[in-house]
């Protein structure tokens, strides 16, 4: 029997939108499906972007250092996780990506998307093809500011993003609309001011009309 090909997902939107609950109950139902599945995180994932992603989110600096930091932990990530990950067959479900970067450096922060485009070419070209790797598939938590705010409302002490005013995620909302609108066939959005229970059945969905996911995969799997 042929080894089941591995897919990259992403899991995209501000802080509060939920990626977090939904990203595991896709893990669960995914491998109740006998799929390998890898968890992770951007920036992290790896010990060097773990360090990377302590400075970026704490540290003063501007927005050249903060992409090239992003750009930075992505390479390690990709080399040491996502890359051997994808060519053992797993299922690599990656809390925020490379859309992440051009949402809230791009359009948060107003930095140059050229420079940004071409990093993205210098780190994500894949060794064995003239291609950038990018996700199978991204789901955009697409989430209104003020309805994140309420969320986050006293639940941490906020890093240097959190701390952003509302126009700021509004721009970032903005940069994942301009990525989407770029690349529409590989993003699922999903309206995660509904309750729980109808974002659960959207991201499933997504999931169903790829043949990723069965039906009833994963339905149990819709509270807390």
């Amino acid at each position: 029997m042929q080894a089941a090909a591995g897919l990259f997902i992403t899991f995209e939107g501000i802080d509060g939108a939920g990626k977090s609950t939904h990203i595991e109950n896709l893990a669960d139902a995914l491998r109740a499906r006998g799929r390998q599945v890898t968890l992770t995180r951007e920036p992290g994932g790896t010990p060097l972007a773990e360090q990377l992603r302590e400075l970026v989110l704490h540290q003063a600096m501007d927005p050249l250092c903060e992409a090239l930091l992003m750009f930075a932990a992505r390479r390690d990530h990709l080399r040491q996780v996502i890359e051997p990950a994808l060519a053992r067959g797993d299922v690599v479900l990656c809390d925020r990506f490379t859309d992440a970067t051009f949402a809230y450096q791009g359009g948060g922060r107003g930095f140059d998307l050229a420079v940004l485009r071409q990093l993205e070419r210098w780190v994500q070209t894949r060794p064995d093809a003239n291609s950038l790797r990018q996700p199978d598939l991204t789901v955009w938590f697409d989430l209104p500011t003020a309805v994140a705010a309420q969320r986050l409302a006293g639940a941490r002490v906020p890093d240097r993003f959190e701390a952003e005013p509302a126009a700021f995620f509004e721009r970032v909302a903005q940069g994942y609309a301009q990525r989407m609108a770029e690349d529409p066939a590989r993003f699922a959005r999903v309206d995660s001011s509904q309750p729980r229970e109808a974002v659960w059945l959207a991201v499933r969905a997504a999931f169903e009309q790829r043949g990723w996911l069965g039906r009833n995969d994963g339905a149990q799997r819709v509270g807390p």
